[in-house]
């Protein structure tokens, strides 16, 4: 059985979903400014949400890494998730059977800073439990604060995906440390 991590920060604690986080996740992704760079909503949020919750936690079983849902120190407050997960997306140029990192962050708490303290934390955390290696993200054009962060957290652009409505996605890495 593998050890699940907690990480603290300065203001937040990063832990492993448990059973129900679905739900929180769920509940996040209602908020249409949260959603607006995620794609088209799921017919059915909370089975797309369970869905994805057993996704996430087959990364953690096979990967031994995976998405961290983040609290508030001080109020015990339901942040946003982040993290790194194990991937397949099925378009290639570099997105397929790698280590993608992903943050989404509740409207509330835009612009604190949360997100990058969370990521900072949840990347290293990654680096010194399944070594330094490259790490992707996408980020659809126009969601200028992810682009800004996913700057900020050291991932540059190499590339674009073209999906369903035209919608452009930046495909990010951030390469190994010397």
């Amino acid at each position: 059985m593998i050890k699940l991590p907690r990480i603290e920060t300065e203001r937040l604690i990063l832990d492993v979903p448990d059973r129900d986080g679905y739900l929180l996740l769920r509940d996040l992704h209602a908020d249409p400014e949260v959603h607006r760079y995620l794609g088209p909503p799921a017919d059915d949020p909370t089975t797309d949400m369970f869905s994805r919750a057993l996704h996430g936690a087959g990364s953690w079983l096979l990967y031994g890494y995976g998405m961290f849902m983040v609290w508030e120190k001080d109020s015990g407050a339901f942040v946003g998730q982040v993290g790194v997960f194990h991937t397949m997306r099925g378009f290639g140029k570099g997105m397929d059977d790698v280590p993608e990192a992903g943050w989404i962050v509740a409207r509330q708490y835009w612009g604190r800073g949360y997100a990058f303290e969370a990521m900072r934390a949840a990347l290293e955390w990654f680096e010194q439990s399944a070594g330094p290696q490259r790490i992707t993200c996408m980020i659809e054009q126009g969601n200028d604060a992810s682009f800004a962060l996913a700057k900020r957290l050291g991932f540059v652009r190499y590339g674009e995906h073209v999906v369903e409505d035209d919608i452009i996605l930046d495909l990010l890495e951030r390469r190994v440390r010397p």
